[in-house]
């Protein structure tokens, strides 16, 4: 005798539990309003986000868009259950790559693919990407969940980032009027940021490192591993606003300090870097650990990572003392690393 099997189907059973998301989201609009100013319009919500453009103060306004991930720094997050830095770490992702195009940051919205919706993950990384938004002065203005069973393994999900900036178009960058003489100057990375995970995670499975291990000091290798993205919108935009020309600026994420400033140099110009004024000439930094203990080569290390710089400035050299000047007047730390050459060859020296 047969009997008949209950199937039963519903969305929740196969995976997916919208009420459970839509209360996250009634949670989650506090911290969405924080991020809110002016020119935000409606509430989150809607098909889509809305933002009102105000270009009174601008003759030709061009609008600036980036999208970028966190990449596999995600797995490192997961493997500490700590999620709080790594939506920060999303925002910074996508408005610094604004920024050096010499546009301010206007909103942002965010993609979250998850196996099975998890309320600490869900609230930790809209925490961080609210504060994110705060720190970079645009409005978080819409964004997706969604529930991927099949497609992510249980525990697994992933994060995206998507941002829009406005700038006039003469004041676009790179401005075309860079030379050889300009001189290279960076502002300082908070830590590796978000690239070259993939790599790190291979010498930590390698090697079989314990993310607890202290490698210097009293800073363990996970707390120095999740350390958020540096944020440099306020900086940048202050020098920019300054009377200060600056030609160009690179923010140096994947590809390292070379493959990003080519990016934004001519092709007939190359570029000479101080080797002595990147982190892994340093003492007791992430990079010196990865030279000195994993043996991870210096070449390997340029082109991966950004070795201490966050945002590089090409600059005419005339105007290295009113840099100068006015960055230590907004407690902004900076060190000169190298100049733009007449050749093409690009020298890293000692």
């Amino acid at each position: 005798m047969s009997v008949k099997k209950d199937y039963n189907f519903s969305y929740k059973r196969s995976g997916v539990d919208i009420k459970k998301a839509d209360k996250l989201i009634k949670k989650i609009k506090p911290l969405v309003n924080s991020t809110r100013n002016s020119n935000t319009i409606g509430e989150i919500g809607g098909f889509g986000g809305l933002f009102k453009i105000n270009t009174k103060s601008y003759k030709e306004p061009l609008l600036v868009a980036a999208t970028d991930g966190v990449g596999t720094k995600l797995l490192i997050a997961e493997k500490l259950k700590k999620f709080d830095t790594i939506g920060i770490d999303l925002v910074a992702m996508s408005v610094n790559d604004i920024i050096v195009q010499g546009a301010k940051p206007l909103f942002f919205l965010d993609y979250l693919a998850v196996n099975k919706l998890n309320e600490k993950l869900y609230l930790s990384v809209l925490k961080g990407i609210t504060k994110g938004c705060i720190e970079a002065d645009c409005s978080l203005i819409g964004g997706e969940t969604a529930e991927l069973p099949g497609i992510y393994p249980k525990g697994g999900y992933d994060l995206a980032g998507f941002g829009v900036g406005i700038v006039e178009r003469k004041k676009l960058l790179p401005n075309g009027k860079t030379k050889a003489g300009d001189i290279l100057v960076a502002l300082p990375s908070t830590g590796i940021h978000s690239n070259g995970f993939s790599l790190i995670r291979k010498i930590i499975s390698e090697k079989k490192i314990s993310l607890s291990k202290k490698i210097y000091g009293n800073n363990t290798l996970g707390n120095l591993l999740l350390k958020p993205t540096k944020i440099y919108v306020k900086p940048i935009l202050k020098i920019l606003n300054s009377r200060i020309n600056v030609n160009a600026l690179a923010h140096i994420t994947g590809g390292g300090i070379i493959d990003n400033l080519k990016r934004v140099i001519p092709n007939n110009l190359g570029f000479s870097i101080n080797k002595n004024k990147l982190a892994i000439s340093k003492k007791n930094t992430i990079y010196s650990w990865l030279k000195n203990d994993c043996k991870v080569t210096e070449r390997e290390l340029i082109k991966t990572f950004n070795c201490g710089l966050g945002i590089i400035l090409i600059i005419p050299r005339k105007e290295k003392s009113n840099l100068f000047t006015f960055c230590k007047s907004i407690r902004q730390p900076l060190q000169e690393i190298g100049e733009v050459t007449a050749y093409k060859n690009i020298n890293i020296f000692n």
